[in-house]
């Protein structure tokens, strides 16, 4: 027998994987959790909120935004009506006028209080810019809805705004308050200085209001509904156009003590003592001076807090 040869087929071996390419600064940010990625960049979540110090840089930043669209707002308030800017004084003197008739006339509120023509339209003009603080403070972030989902600014500009624009509107009315006072034989007195700081104190303290109640109102729409008759049961209850004395007297302690302590009285009751010299200082609330600026820090600084703490919220849904 012939033997044959046997052959074995070619054994071909796999070529050796080339070397792993060294690792790049992109594939090692590939392995990074997103929100690490994110840090690393500066970049946060859209629409979260900021810290406290933060915000209150950006709201001081966007400042000129505020007087503007406040002094836009004082502009266009009465554009459409024929008096214009006039009804800015007339509507509080037309309450005035109201009040002295119901008040002064039927109830003869007007015997027991010296000069009361004066007393009555410095408690109505005061008392207003509380209550159009707050009205307009309700709607400030529903009543923009448009502007807030169409741009991205602090939203506690809106109810800062609101309140500039009726702090305009009180300082256009304090002129002709001062006229009025003036005009029932009231002096001017080096007390009128004191005016200044009255007005501080309050718009600070309307600020935190109008902040509070602007996060109340963007969560329950009807409370737009519902404030106007807390402001004018809490009208009834300040002294607008009576002496609170004639309450406090018969009141219980604790109850004249809160009647005393309530912030639309005490700004009343020191811009009648800085107008009238027929106003003592013996009329005033115990610490009156203290109780006008604790209401304008506590309320101004918690009001802007609380509006803060839902800046997420607002505008969304």
């Amino acid at each position: 027998m012939s033997q044959h040869a046997v052959s074995h087929p070619r054994i071909r071996t796999a070529p050796a994987p080339p070397p792993p390419a060294p690792r790049t600064p992109a594939d090692d940010e590939d392995d990074l959790p997103p929100h690490e990625l994110a840090a690393k960049y500066g970049l946060g979540v859209s629409g979260a909120r900021p810290s406290l110090a933060a915000y209150t840089k950006q709201v001081w930043s966007r400042r000129h935004f505020i007087t503007a669209y406040a002094t836009a707002r004082l502009t266009s308030m009465y554009a459409s009506a024929k008096l214009g800017q006039l009804w800015q004084v007339m509507t509080p003197l037309l309450n005035a006028g109201v009040y002295y008739l119901i008040f002064g006339v039927l109830m003869g509120t007007r015997h027991t209080v010296t000069n009361f023509v004066p007393y009555l339209c410095t408690g109505v003009f005061v008392y207003s810019f509380t209550q159009g603080t707050v009205l307009a403070g309700t709607r400030a972030v529903q009543g923009n809805l448009s502007l807030i989902r169409a741009l991205h600014f602090p939203r506690a500009c809106l109810p800062i705004a609101l309140t500039l624009n009726q702090l305009q509107q009180t300082l256009f009315s304090t002129g002709v308050l001062a006229a009025i006072v003036l005009a029932f034989g009231e002096p001017l007195t080096p007390r009128w200085l004191l005016i200044a700081p009255v007005l501080l104190a309050q718009a600070l303290f309307n600020m935190g209001l109008a902040l509070a109640m602007a996060r109340v109102g963007a969560k329950y729409t009807d409370a737009a509904q519902l404030v106007p008759f807390v402001t004018r049961t809490w009208l009834y209850f300040s002294g607008v156009f009576y002496n609170l004395t004639t309450l406090t007297e018969h009141a219980p302690a604790w109850a004249g003590t809160l009647l005393e302590a309530n912030p639309a009285h005490v700004y009343i009751a020191l811009m009648r003592y800085s107008l009238m010299r027929s106003v003592p200082s013996a009329s005033l609330p115990p610490h009156v001076w203290a109780l006008a600026f604790a209401w304008a820090l506590v309320i101004g600084i918690g009001g802007y807090v609380y509006f803060w703490k839902a800046e997420e919220e607002y505008g969304r849904g």
